[in-house]
């Protein structure tokens, strides 16, 4: 299909051939000049199969939207421009072979590739140094690549709509990460790396598989938002509890510790003094009790600006020891953790 003119004329640095039902793309009819001029192209909402190798021409293209076409693959005459910082290419069907060699030596700032086929990120996405940017939403990612590391600029990660099952510990040397979206996939924990993440402010993991998350989550002093609806950890908790029962050995040592019976030294066994060394007190105050090898593991939700519960994990002496998960934001069990929070953090947790 010719393109009409009209639609290269924009604007002296963007040319638009959007919304035109393309089947091809041809520049012939456009001048060098005008090439060279362009400094924004969009070509979305066509019918393009393939993105000819003439693209490469504007030598000086700063932005490329080739979103929501058929392309299946990317040519090579897109890593002649040298100059391109941003690239949208949602909505079509790239996978992990569709990128050229040489994407990786592209400077993109920006780097679009949503609603696409992709199983894996291209490795040569992980060599885009300068990426700031950097969305895979809607694809079918199993998994985030170790590589993910290298993306130091980078302030924004969007892997929603995934089959990703692990955060690997990488994602957390990411200096400048603010905004990390990892809602919708199939997520089972949050690994304890992540508080190194200090420039945080939004975390997105809702409609994921989470029971609980780590206590150390607290350490994001600039996580302003946190999404955690339609996770198990809110609906499943209680009913997830696992409890051994305490053997005779741990309910006799309970007995000696919480009721400071007093015993002798000389007249117990080395190994029962031992034992009698490693009781754990009970973390809940209204409790006195300890516990030895047996305990609850329950979810603690801890209150942030008076008005939102965050779940964290807790460990407690006994199924009946349940004052400390009460949802009473005046409860005597709350913690030091709570009231050491600032007004200002947090201002969204999303539980439901």
């Amino acid at each position: 299909m010719e393109i009409p003119e009209e639609a290269a004329a924009a604007g002296d640095s963007v040319v638009d051939f959007s919304h035109l039902s393309l089947n091809a793309f041809s520049v012939d009819s456009m001048s060098d000049e005008r090439k060279r001029d362009t400094r924004q192209l969009y070509l979305n909402y066509n019918r393009l199969a393939s993105l000819p190798s003439s693209v490469g021409l504007f030598c000086n293209l700063e932005f490329l939207d080739i979103s929501n076409n058929g392309l299946s693959a990317i040519c090579e005459g897109v890593t002649r421009l040298a100059r391109l910082k941003t690239l949208v290419a949602k909505n079509n069907r790239l996978d992990e072979f569709s990128l050229p060699k040489d994407f990786g030596s592209l400077q993109l700032e920006v780097l679009n590739f949503s609603g696409n086929r992709f199983t894996e990120i291209p490795l040569q996405c992980m060599k885009l140094l300068r990426l700031q940017s950097l969305s895979f939403g809607g694809n079918r990612l199993t998994s985030i690549p170790a590589e993910i590391e290298n993306l130091t600029s980078l302030e924004l990660l969007y892997l929603g709509g995934n089959l990703i099952t692990a955060i690997p510990p990488e994602v957390a040397n990411l200096p400048w990460l603010s905004y990390l979206v990892l809602c919708d996939n199939r997520i089972q924990s949050v690994p304890l790396q992540l508080t190194r993440l200090h420039s945080l402010r939004s975390l997105s993991l809702h409609n994921n598989l989470l029971t609980y998350l780590p206590r150390e989550i607290l350490c994001l002093v600039h996580l302003q938002e946190l999404s955690l609806r339609g996770n198990p950890l809110v609906v499943r908790f209680i009913k997830e509890m696992t409890y051994d029962p305490p053997s005779l050995l741990e309910l006799a040592g309970r007995t000696v510790k919480s009721r400071n019976i007093p015993y002798d030294p000389r007249e117990l066994p080395s190994n029962l003094l031992h034992y009698l060394d490693l009781a754990n007190k009970c973390p809940n105050p209204k409790c006195a009790g300890v516990y030895f090898d047996s305990w609850v593991r329950q979810i603690k939700f801890v209150d942030f600006c008076g008005k939102y519960r965050l779940p964290l994990m807790h460990y407690l002496c006994s199924p009946e020891c349940t004052s400390p998960c009460s949802s009473n934001p005046q409860s005597d069990a709350e913690s030091e953790d709570e009231s050491s929070v600032p007004a200002y953090r947090l201002q969204r947790v999303l539980l439901g």
